[in-house]
């Protein structure tokens, strides 16, 4: 199973997808992902594991796109 979560904002994205996908981590435990559109290219991030290890990944590595989906 997963779980899968999109916005589109004015601001950064990526922490409002983390939160949502917080929501849906019970569907999936084995790797999340987030992916943003950043100056008209595809930014992404991924991590194996729980969705701790992405969060990690996004603060020392941040996106800065207002469109945005994420997975877990």
């Amino acid at each position: 199973m997963c779980g899968i979560v999109g916005i589109v904002g004015h601001a950064q994205v990526a922490p409002l997808i983390v939160d949502a996908l917080k929501r849906l981590e019970y569907r999936g435990y084995d790797s999340a992902g987030v992916a943003t559109i950043e100056h008209g290219e595809l930014a992404r991030r991924r991590a194996e594991g729980k969705l701790i290890n992405l969060e990690r990944r996004l603060k020392d590595e941040p996106l800065d796109g207002t469109i945005g989906i994420g997975h877990t």
